[in-house]
């Protein structure tokens, strides 16, 4: 199950908080905030989806997540590579290396990370 792109920048916010009640999440959001019922709508949606729980003190909630955020980008950059690249990690990075504008420091870091994982295999 995904997330709605609005949902997906309360997401952002609860990730960076790791646990938050209403007011830190409004505080969390640029000015124009959205309405108070704005965000309870969206957590309400989340939580039935499965992505944020709470606990609750007094008339309070404490909103978490129940999805790591590297768990859930993990999903979305496998299913992009899966749909739109034919499965291949390497046509994504080929496509990712050659069509994006990264510096030259950014592709040797690349590299050396690439590096670093074919040592471990």
């Amino acid at each position: 199950m995904n997330l709605s792109k609005t949902e997906e920048q309360l997401m952002q916010h609860l990730w960076k908080l790791e646990k938050a009640y209403m007011k830190d999440l409004l505080d969390a959001y640029p000015e124009p905030k959205p309405a108070t019922t704005t965000i309870a709508t969206l957590l309400k949606r989340m939580t039935d989806k499965g992505f944020v729980a709470y606990n609750t003190f007094g008339k309070s909630r404490e909103y978490y997540a129940l999805v790591k955020k590297e768990d859930y980008f993990s999903k979305h950059v496998n299913g992009l590579i899966k749909h739109f690249f034919n499965n291949s990690a390497s046509q994504f990075a080929s496509f990712f290396t050659t069509k994006t504008d990264l510096s030259k420091s950014e592709l040797e870091e690349l590299k050396t990370l690439i590096d670093k994982e074919i040592q471990k295999k």
